[in-house]
């Protein structure tokens, strides 16, 4: 074991150093690969810069040359006094920004000037104003003593009659002022003379930087040295220059000869180096999960071989106990299933010894229901017998009919009873709730009314009969059930009252509600065995417990509540029949 796990431990370290290996040629690929889009934006940059400047210089040198033949200028060698040729120098310096602009003699004497005490005391020594006098443009830059400023200054020739040079304008420019437009934008662009000093910058910080071996010369006299890398072609500086030129960076060079002066830029870097990075991560998250993807693979091979091994072993062990277990399962199916059989038909015992409860309470009172008629019908018979005798037909047909009658009477109470007693299945289906309330009415009739009680039942038969879903006997006998048991809560009370509602909006509905005591605990009513009855034998606790899974059966509800006036209140919610969902 200590072998296999040695070895697994050096190929997973050759593995991860081949990783690492290829990541880091893969990084060093892609970092040349992303260098040249960023070289080419940085030269863009650079060109844009570039021309910016050279375009910015080209409107003074435009001035210069323009106004240098300006006939109130030269009217300056003809000894006119020069007010006239100031106001034209300070309207052109006013116009174009200029730090300043005055004309020369060829001898370097001012005859005119936008800023009379801020001219030059000796101009024949300034290389710009040597190649004027040569009848050439004249360009040059570097510090104006007068305004304490870098200054760009171009010198136009006047001629002569004779086309001799014979006066010089000088156009200065505030390089200071141009660079306000575009100090702190990228990349990090400067421009160097030919000593290799930097003039022109949008970093103020590398201002009068000097270019030497092997790095900068920073104006406090500093050396800052620059590990210059070539990397694909291209120069990469690594400095610290300041916080706000890049660490490291690409140099890139655009010479100006127009202007006497070369555009270079330092252009960051790092997007070339995240490019890399990622396309490094992502080549060795890959090998990394094809990696553990086959590891996990190879080690659950050899796990499932182990265990197929080990298996074997235990599965001959197993058959024994899983055929002792499956005889075991059987069984217990055997008893469940005797067991679920047994609780059905504890539960239909426990609904017809319902019933039976019921009928025992009523049976007295069925049995005067029946007594009455059947007395009457006897005495009926003895008249109408007689009657006959006596030839009085009309009467004795009348007492035939009164027979009849009663007779209709005691076989519908029979009918009721017989129905409510039958111990039988029966389906779901359409219920006339108005014949079942009226049916558990005949039944408790007798009882209520030696009993003292006031049923107030009045079934709208205008509207027809009302239609639910359910069982005929089975919703009887929960009526049956809630007013038997109204009945029992106003045993020894006065004012004793039954109210039987049928209400179809929202829903179908029928409440059960009388002027009893009340429900001592509604929440405990449905269960099984719970009871309130202070009569001795009044059942043990399982009418309502059995009226809640008839009603339950049928899709309904039955709740329970004490009125605020005084009294309980029992509401069956039933599902309204609909002739489309019975087809």
């Amino acid at each position: 074991m200590s072998r296999l796990r040695l070895n697994r431990t050096l190929l997973v370290a050759g593995f991860l150093s081949a990783v690492a290996v290829l990541s880091a040629g893969v990084w060093s690929y892609g970092y040349r690969q992303a260098l040249e889009p960023v070289a080419a934006r940085g030269e863009a940059d650079l060109a844009l810069a570039s021309d910016r400047l050279v375009t910015q210089l080209e409107r003074y040198r435009e001035t210069a040359v323009l106004m240098a033949e300006h006939p109130v200028l030269s009217a300056l060698h003809d000894g006119v006094e020069g007010e006239a040729a100031v106001l034209l120098l300070l309207q052109a310096v006013d116009k174009t920004a200029a730090l300043t602009a005055f004309y020369t003699d060829t001898a370097g004497r001012v005859l005119a000037a936008s800023h009379k005490d801020a001219t030059p005391t000796d101009l024949t020594t300034s290389p710009y104003f040597r190649r004027a006098l040569h009848g050439a443009l004249g360009a040059g830059h570097g510090w104006n003593v007068e305004f304490s400023r870098r200054s760009y200054s171009f010198a136009a020739p006047s001629f002569g009659p004779d086309d001799r040079v014979r006066g010089v304008l000088v156009v200065v420019v505030d390089l200071d002022n141009l660079e306000q437009d575009w100090r702190g934008s990228r990349p990090a662009v400067f421009f160097t003379d030919a000593s290799g000093q930097i003039y022109v910058t949008n970093r103020s910080e590398l201002l009068f930087w000097q270019h030497a071996p092997g790095g900068l010369i920073a104006p406090d006299g500093r050396d800052v040295p620059i590990n210059e890398q070539i990397v694909a072609g291209n120069r990469l500086w690594v400095q610290s220059l300041s916080p706000y030129v890049p660490r490291r960076a690409l140099h890139l060079v655009k010479p100006l000869p127009v202007i006497g002066m070369q555009g270079e830029a330092l252009v960051d870097t790092a997007p070339a180096r995240r490019l890399a990075f990622l396309q490094a991560a992502v080549v060795a998250a890959l090998c990394l999960s094809f990696g553990a993807v086959l590891f996990v693979v190879l080690e659950r091979r050899r796990t499932l071989a182990l265990a197929n091994s080990v298996l074997e072993v235990r599965v001959q062990e197993r058959t024994k106990e899983l055929s002792e277990i499956n005889t075991e399962l059987r069984r217990e199916v055997m008893e469940r299933q005797e067991a679920e059989a047994a609780l059905k038909r504890a539960q239909a015992d426990l609904v017809q010894a319902g019933k039976l409860s019921a009928l025992g309470q009523m049976s007295a009172g069925i049995s005067h229901e029946l007594n009455q008629p059947l007395m009457a019908i006897r005495q009926f018979a003895e008249n109408g017998e007689a009657f006959l005798a006596k030839g009085r037909e009309d009467v004795a047909g009348d007492n035939l009919r009164r027979i009849s009658q009663l007779a209709a009477r005691a076989a519908r109470i029979i009918k009721n009873l017989r129905s409510f007693a039958r111990n039988e299945s029966e389906p779901m289906g359409k219920v006339d709730l108005v014949e079942v309330i009226g049916a558990a009415v005949e039944l408790t009739e007798a009882r209520l009314r030696a009993e003292g009680v006031t049923l107030d039942w009045q079934p709208d038969r205008a509207n027809g009969p009302v239609y639910a879903l359910g069982g005929e006997v089975r919703l009887s006998q929960v009526f049956v059930n809630l007013i038997n048991n109204a009945a029992d809560a106003m045993v020894g009370r006065a004012g004793k009252r039954i109210a039987i509602t049928l209400q179809t909006d929202p829903r179908l509905s029928v409440t059960v509600s009388d002027t009893g005591p009340g429900i001592a605990d509604p929440e405990r009513i449905f269960e099984p065995f719970y009871s309130t009855k202070q009569v001795s034998g009044d059942g043990m606790g399982l009418g309502l417990s059995i009226s809640y899974g008839l009603v339950q059966s049928f899709g309904g509800i039955i709740k329970g509540a004490n009125l605020p006036e005084g009294g309980a209140c029992f509401t069956v919610e039933l599902e309204a029949w609909r002739d489309d969902v019975a087809a």
